[in-house]
């Protein structure tokens, strides 16, 4: 259902309106007036108007103001009635935002016309902001599937390559056919830190199980993370933990 505001700043006009025009059969259930553009506007800015029927030559404010005032608050239907020596006005209004336009002396038939043409294209409107929030719903929903989709490749990928001291956040990208800088960001947003950062912390998280399930030395554990230099390793692992390799190992046999 639609609720249309009539404006002309003669009573007898808008009254030939409501009173000749069958609004029930247009869907509309709610018929506001108005006598002049700023009245109109109150009246807009309060109620939930859906069509605007409004003549263009009117006091305080004319049609053609009053049209663009009400289109920087929200969407609406306007059409404007007008005389032939306004008819330019009227075209140049069209340009503007105004949806459509009916020339003087008008009819029951013609009112009847241009509010069925504003239905139409208000409910088009309706319809494809619907269309769009369901387009847009599908696009969240798949762009989150493809990120999960992402994360549980990026984490294979990792758990491959863990040992392979080459392996680095180029290899990934060509792995996975993506640019270095999309995988980049992807990754942070993912993982809520830098591939470096993670693949530092997961070899260290291997390094613990090595430590505490196999009497590897530490230049060995180091080699099969994929980090070549034992020193590195070994500094990298206090960082990580607080304790040397062996003094993890040993605290965790007192357990």
């Amino acid at each position: 259902m639609y609720r249309l505001l009539v404006v002309d700043d003669e009573p007898l006009v808008r009254r030939g309106i409501l009173a000749f025009v069958d609004f029930g059969r247009l869907q509309i259930e709610k018929v506001y007036e108005a006598a002049n553009g700023a009245e109109a506007l109150e009246i807009f800015k309060r109620e939930p108007v859906d069509l605007v029927l409004a003549d263009i030559n009117m006091p305080k404010m004319n049609g053609l103001e009053l049209a663009e005032a009400m289109k920087k608050i929200r969407p609406v239907k306007i059409a404007l009635v007008t005389g032939y020596d306004y008819f330019d006005y009227a075209v140049k209004a069209l340009k503007t935002g105004v949806d459509d336009y009916i020339l003087k002396p008008v009819s029951r038939k013609d009112i009847e016309e241009v509010l069925q043409k504003l239905i139409y294209a208000s409910s088009t409107d309706h319809k494809q902001a619907e269309l769009e929030q369901v387009l847009e719903k599908i696009r969240h929903e798949a762009g989150a599937n493809d990120e999960i989709g992402y994360k549980a490749e990026i984490q294979a990928e990792i758990k491959e390559h863990l040992g392979d001291p080459s392996f680095s956040l180029t290899v990934l990208a060509e792995h996975m056919s993506l640019s270095v800088g999309y995988l980049s960001g992807l990754f942070k947003k993912l993982f809520g830190v830098t591939f470096t950062s993670y693949i530092m912390e997961a070899r260290m998280e291997r390094a613990k199980i090595l430590l505490l399930t196999t009497d590897r030395k530490n230049y060995e554990i180091a080699q099969s993370l994929g980090i070549e230099d034992p020193n590195y390793f070994s500094a990298s692992f206090k960082k990580h933990t607080g304790l040397a390799p062996s003094a993890y190992k040993e605290k965790a046999m007192k357990r």
